[in-house]
């Protein structure tokens, strides 16, 4: 039980903070008030549409955008699960033999994770225009 409290104050504090670092960002150009969150949005929309233009489809172009941010949101994902892993392996590992094998399979896990959302998009492209539409 105190695992899935301290878990969800961990979740909520992180999302807390990206949400007052994203709002507090507000500036004022010209009189008129540009969020940071708009100027965001807009660039991820010409992300996507420069997807959809080298793919010259929007399905396609749309599944690329999406691997890619997965490709760049794993990367920290990954190294906080890695890390966590080890503590639980090399830390709390060495007096509990189950608690050890725990981190090693769960860095294990967080590895392969890692590793296929970094070679994902790549097969995609490969596919997609190698051997995809002409």
């Amino acid at each position: 039980m105190k695992k899935i409290i301290v878990f969800t104050i961990v979740i909520l504090s992180v999302v807390m903070l990206y949400a007052s670092q994203v709002f507090a960002s507000e500036e004022i150009l010209n009189g008129v008030a540009t969020s940071s969150l708009i100027e965001i949005s807009e660039d991820q929309k010409k992300d996507l549409q420069g997807f959809i233009d080298l793919y010259g489809s929007e399905p396609y172009g749309f599944t690329a955008f999406v691997l890619d941010k997965i490709r760049l949101f794993s990367i920290p994902f990954c190294f906080l699960g890695v890390v966590i892993s080890a503590v639980y392996q090399y830390v709390i590992g060495i007096r509990k033999l189950d608690v050890r094998y725990k981190g090693f399979y769960t860095m294990i896990a967080f590895i392969t994770l890692f590793v296929i959302a970094q070679v994902l998009p790549l097969v995609f492209v490969i596919v997609i225009k190698g051997f995809g539409r002409s």
